[in-house]
């Protein structure tokens, strides 16, 4: 209410957005103890009553107020700064030619679905098709409460056991990706980058959007020369716009850089990044000659394969963050 809160429309926009966050959080716990009083009376009245459809009802709340208070105590868990940050994910097909490609597509599915569930929102910001079919590698944010803190769960190399529907001989073949998540930076977030330091160049954007896109080099790539990392965006139409979000990218790779140079954990996340072949994988997925998805590093294992490839990957998740 104060008189000059509005003259910083940004800052205004900041303090809103914090005073969402909290109300939301205040809002959430008003409703648990709300809940266990009415049905602390309901409960009463059915044993009164002797009421048995009542009590099964009261059963079921109680089973669902559980599960949301386990999610809120492991939010609680998600305690470093990041975790509460939009998440930009990164999938590169690794061993396995078409296969690894084709496995790519199958994970972006997966967690485009899972997001949908989580209520994230995404957005595809770079997308590099496979030769023959698949998808060589693809970028996309998710925005939404946690999702970096969720999602670098998934950061590692991802194995792929089936028989290959591009192999005549119907044989069974083992195919890797890499996931990489960094935490998207916001405007609160400092990160300088000389412009000195960054080569910029322009391509036609790559695959089906529309006569503009493939008519203009709107595709915009920056390498930053003294880290070496390459980012690209070509998902908007403009040239400007493709920038902006490849700086945005870079900037967030770059915090992340920075946030693993002073982690005490540093061998713990370079095993993530060994090549993506044999040997190096968190998870496998295996379609034949059995069903079954196990995560290496918790040892949790899921039979139902097709759940999770439609995105049920928190069980995963959750296990192996808690650890």
């Amino acid at each position: 209410m104060a008189e000059d809160f509005w003259n910083d429309q940004e800052r205004a926009r900041e303090i809103l957005k914090k005073k969402t966050k909290l109300e939301a959080v205040v809002e959430n716990w008003k409703g648990y103890e709300s809940t266990i009083e009415d049905l602390g009376v309901l409960f009463e009245i059915a044993c009164e009553e002797n009421d048995e459809e009542i009590l099964e009802e009261i059963k079921g709340d109680l089973d669902e107020l559980e599960a949301s208070l386990k999610e809120e105590e492991f939010r609680m868990m998600l305690g470093s700064e990041q975790d509460p940050m939009n998440a930009i994910m990164s999938i590169n097909a690794g061993a396995g030619g078409t296969e690894a490609q084709d496995w790519v597509e199958m994970l972006l599915r997966m967690y485009l679905r899972w997001a949908e569930k989580k209520g994230f929102s995404t957005s595809i910001i770079d997308f590099q098709p496979g030769d023959e079919a698949g998808v060589k590698s693809v970028t996309m944010t998710m925005e939404g409460e946690y999702a970096y803190g969720y999602a670098r769960a998934e950061v590692g190399v991802h194995r792929l056991v089936r028989i290959s529907p591009f192999d005549t001989g119907g044989r069974r073949h083992t195919s890797f990706a890499s996931v990489f998540v960094y935490p998207e930076v916001d405007d609160e977030i400092v990160v300088e980058i000389n412009e000195g330091d960054l080569r910029v160049d322009t391509y036609r954007a790559a695959g089906a959007g529309g006569q503009h896109v493939n008519k203009t080099d709107s595709a915009v790539r920056l390498t930053h020369i003294p880290t070496g990392i390459v980012v690209q965006c070509q998902n908007e139409r403009s040239q400007h716009k493709n920038k902006a979000m490849a700086m945005k990218v870079l900037k967030s790779r770059l915090y992340e850089r920075k946030l693993q140079e002073q982690s005490e954990k540093l061998d713990e996340m370079s095993k993530s990044k060994k090549e993506i072949a044999w040997g190096s994988q968190i998870r496998s997925y295996v379609l034949h000659p059995y069903k079954m998805v196990k995560d290496h590093r918790t040892n949790i294992e899921v039979g139902n394969v097709n759940s999770v490839l439609d995105g049920s990957i928190d069980v995963f998740i959750e296990a192996y963050l808690m650890s």
